[in-house]
């Protein structure tokens, strides 16, 4: 045993809850440093309905690249059990040395922005799918008890009417997701060869605080607060469900204690909006009128409507969203108006 209550059973790797030291790979990223202050006790939202986790050991490893921020750990900075490695999921002798020391593994690092990985599929390849096979394979060497991999409903394609389960067949269509889509699968190949403990969680879109602002909502928010335009793709019809950043960390948090090994989870926020549904609440809570909004060319191969199932990480591990999206959005536009000096310098930088 090392490190917590961990069991392993011949060539199994079997998991159970306890003082545990956990690396979050991508932990100063937006998404990535939500679940580490949920871990140290100082998340966005109340931690209510998920088991205390309590771990032994946190330690980030993040490249911090343009969406790498260490200031997003600014709130647990002082907690005795975080440890930061500034590095690369790709970079294998490292990969091996920080897994090594660690029971559990909670995987965020991703390239993730849509318009980028259409402007260039390369790095989202190398960091979506290598670097997850990299930390894999140290997992497999080191006997990791638990590996959750974080992905996206973005893997599932588009769709019309109704809701996915997790058996629905992947269909991405941006490099983006197609590069999800495959860590998804070597992922779970892992499990299904090796008797890895491996979940995987796929999440709806999340907004909140301390997101990078080129996604929709802290892009619409900060150009609204500086009396700027908008942008709004096609005729603002896409349909996306949204998620605060909070619940979908509530989410990983009981995948990571209670879910079934080998089993994908979706976690979604139930509140499906079109774009232009959406644009019309940000305007309202940043008192600025539709002159302000720019109708601008489609993206390529844009996914008319996301919808996820949740029934089955409900039913099992007793999931619902606790974030109303009214609520929600009101505090991250607070959080924004409040926060001009964490944000304006990633603005102002070549990488914006």
């Amino acid at each position: 045993m090392r490190g917590g209550r961990v069991s392993r059973l011949g060539r199994n790797f079997a998991y159970t809850s306890g003082p545990v030291r956990i690396l979050v790979t991508g932990g100063a990223g937006f998404i990535g440093s939500e679940y580490v202050r949920l871990l140290l006790g100082k998340p966005l939202g109340s931690a209510e309905g998920v088991p205390p986790l309590e771990p032994a050991a946190v330690t980030v490893l993040d490249l911090l690249t343009y969406s790498g921020n260490r200031a997003n750990l600014a709130p647990v900075q002082n907690d005795p059990r975080l440890r930061f490695v500034q590095g690369d999921i790709c970079d294998p002798a490292l990969v091996d040395q920080v897994v090594a020391e660690h029971d559990v593994i909670v995987h965020f690092a991703a390239e993730s922005h849509v318009d980028r990985s259409i402007a260039g599929a390369a790095p989202f390849v190398t960091t979506n799918v290598l670097g997850t096979q990299t930390l894999l394979d140290a997992a497999l060497r080191h006997r990791t008890s638990r590996f959750v991999h974080v992905s996206t409903d973005e893997v599932y394609g588009s769709i019309d009417e109704g809701s996915w389960t997790e058996t629905w067949p992947l269909a991405p269509n941006s490099p983006y997701s197609a590069s999800k889509a495959g860590s998804d699968l070597l992922a779970l190949a892992y499990h299904r060869t090796h008797g890895m403990d491996v979940v995987v969680t796929r999440c709806s879109n999340n907004y909140g605080p301390y997101q990078y602002p080129e996604k929709l909502i802290p892009l619409f928010v900060t150009n609204l607060l500086d009396g700027a335009t908008v942008p709004l793709y096609g005729d603002g019809g896409n349909i996306r469900d949204w998620l605060h950043v909070h619940d979908h960390c509530r989410g990983i948090a009981l995948v990571q204690q209670k879910g079934r090994a080998g089993e994908v989870y979706n976690i979604g926020g139930g509140t499906e909006l079109t774009n232009k549904d959406l644009t019309g609440r940000l305007l309202q809570a940043c008192d600025a009128d539709w002159d302000r909004v720019v109708p601008v060319a489609d993206r390529k191969g844009h996914d008319r409507r996301y919808s996820l199932d949740i029934t089955k990480i409900s039913q099992e591990l007793g999931y619902a969203p606790s974030i109303d999206l009214d609520h929600g959005l009101a505090d991250t536009v607070r959080w924004y108006r409040d926060n001009r000096t964490w944000w304006e310098p990633l603005k102002s930088a070549p990488t914006a």
